[in-house]
């Protein structure tokens, strides 16, 4: 198994999981935003996506069997104000890689892919054959890359699974991995360092969406749950199953104002809020129909409800307050 990104928060989060079903893994990353202490028990390489002919001598020399591509910048906002920046990253380097992928004959590629696809959603849940019609460049690299990888299945016989996750949150029920970015922009991170007196107050982009308390809602899918289903879209993919997209998420919508109050309760925190202006391409609700993946993969997520994912969060950072050792 190669591994991109995966001294990120998924990513690594995923390596623990493929290292625990038996697979031999080797990550790649840049650690532009990942951690290296973050990648325990698989081999570790440094690397840019770009170096083209480097990433094909690595396919070939360590006979790479099946590729998961985690790494990408993921930010809604950033990607409004610098598309540039994403489409490199995204696309060209994405694109680079699975060139790699076809000079070296991988056969399977797991995609890490987003919610942010579909844009405003016209049904909520949202199943998979909703349209796609992204309003951040975010969205928008990440379903050219979708569209890269069914001309590639098409053309020179790739076979792929895109997962579409809706909000990953959370930390390793063990204790060993949970979230760190910086900037951190996720919300319940930032929930959590206010819990901790390292921010003043929890910031909300916006309260007059149209949604019952005004604030934006969102599908929150624990990190291991997401990681498991990583490695069954990989077993399937050995098992013979054709090129597909899932939607990954808990199939229930939370607000901020909810995320925020439960994390005062399991805090103990009182967590003031101030509110801002919105952020641009954020949709007012985002929630995921999961049941194909659930049919087709026997996906059962375990830790579901909304205090379990915040309390594994808050273990975490609790123990880690500042994160990760800085590499």
């Amino acid at each position: 198994m190669l591994v991109t990104g995966g001294a990120g928060y998924i990513g690594s989060h995923t390596v623990k999981e493929l290292l625990r079903a038996g697979y031999r893994v080797t990550v790649l990353d840049n650690l532009s935003k990942g951690h290296r202490t973050a990648v325990r028990g698989a081999a570790f390489i440094r690397a840019e996506l770009a170096e083209k002919k480097f990433l094909s001598e690595l396919l070939q020399a360590q006979k790479i069997g099946a590729v998961m591509h985690f790494a990408a910048s993921s930010l809604v906002g950033e990607s409004v104000e610098n598309p540039a920046a994403y489409y490199r990253n995204n696309v060209v380097n994405g694109l680079a890689l699975l060139e790699a992928v076809r000079k070296a004959g991988v056969p399977y590629f797991v995609f890490s892919s987003t919610a942010a696809v579909y844009g405003e959603p016209r049904t909520v849940p949202i199943p998979e054959n909703h349209p796609a019609l992204p309003t951040s460049p975010y969205g928008a690299t990440k379903l050219a890359m979708e569209e890269a990888l069914a001309w590639y299945s098409r053309a020179y016989g790739l076979k792929y699974i895109s997962l579409r996750y809706f909000n990953a949150a959370g930390a390793d029920p063990e204790g060993e991995l949970g979230e760190d970015h910086d900037p951190e922009t996720h919300l319940i991170p930032l929930v959590l360092k206010a819990a901790l007196g390292q921010l003043p107050a929890v910031r909300v982009f916006g309260n007059d969406y149209p949604t019952p308390d005004g604030t934006c809602v969102r599908d929150y899918i624990h990190v291991t749950d997401l990681a498991r289903a990583h490695v069954l879209a990989l077993a399937a993919l050995a098992a013979g199953k054709e090129p597909a997209v899932y939607n990954l998420g808990g199939g229930n919508g939370h607000s901020v104002l909810e995320v925020i109050e439960t994390a005062r309760r399991v805090t103990g925190s009182r967590l003031p809020v101030i509110f801002t202006a919105r952020r641009p391409g954020d949709p007012a609700v985002l929630v995921a129909s999961a049941e194909k993946i659930k049919r087709e993969l026997g996906w059962q997520p375990q830790f579901t409800d909304l205090p379990t994912i915040i309390e594994t969060a808050w273990r975490w950072h609790r123990e880690n307050p500042r994160g990760y050792p800085r590499d």
